[in-house]
């Protein structure tokens, strides 16, 4: 289980109950083939993730959306792309006393669609830590799995690749700015992921020219500056 699922406590879920052709679809899910961390990225097929919420508590805010689109031999492939959005559930008492909407259960089919979009490919976003925590605390509520897949966090890789960048500013923002890419609509699941998957694909350029060609690398990257950050 990775660690940030351990945020809530590691206490195990059971779902709801699923109907026999739903139990088939999770244990189809379930044997597919993890995908070679040690392959290059131009041989393997990334998952860029990113969410909509009702706030930023990853132990109380909700799922409001998902977006994912994969970068399959360092493309973006546009047809290989998922949006899932869930509506916000009408609040039973007065209106008035629920100021924002509250977000509502998830179709159980699409979280089930969602996790076969994904296969067992390395999930990539920026800022892992709240984007898994979101999407993996909605499967284990609905679904009663622990996805267990390896996440990958720009957040940490890309001050690493590009050192000669000045971090005056952090954030996602900061480094859309600084490589001219446009988000479409910022702040929709979709349209981040985009720009995420543009981000990664620079990434992916410049880590080959240093030296870390695989998805393998990238995460070694990651526990290393992760491990620096908290020695100093």
């Amino acid at each position: 289980m990775a660690w940030y699922s351990r945020l809530f406590g590691g206490q195990e879920t059971t779902g709801p109950a699923l109907t026999a052709r739903q139990q088939q679809l999770l244990a189809a899910w379930r044997q597919l083939p993890d995908q070679d961390m040690r392959r290059s990225h131009y041989r393997c097929r990334y998952v860029v993730v990113d969410v909509e919420t009702t706030g930023i508590n990853v132990k109380t805010d909700r799922l409001c959306a998902i977006g994912a689109l994969a970068v399959v031999n360092g493309q973006i492939d546009f047809k290989d792309a998922f949006h899932l959005v869930l509506e916000p559930a009408a609040p039973a008492d007065d209106p008035a006393e629920h100021p924002e909407p509250v977000a509502g259960a998830p179709s159980i089919d699409a979280l089930i669609s969602f996790l076969h979009f994904v296969g067992k490919a390395p999930l990539l976003a920026y800022n892992v830590p709240f984007v898994a925590a979101m999407i993996e605390r909605t499967l284990a509520e609905n679904l009663g799995i622990d996805l267990g897949l390896p996440w990958i966090d720009l957040a940490w890789v890309m001050p690493d690749l590009f050192r000669d960048v000045e971090h005056t500013e952090t954030g996602l923002d900061a480094w859309l700015n600084h490589f001219a890419i446009t988000s479409i609509r910022r702040h929709h699941a979709v349209s981040d992921a985009y720009a995420t998957a543009q981000l990664l694909q620079i990434t992916i350029a410049s880590g080959a020219r240093k030296g870390f060609t695989t998805p393998a690398s990238l995460l070694d990257l990651e526990k290393a500056r992760r491990h620096m950050h908290q020695s100093g």
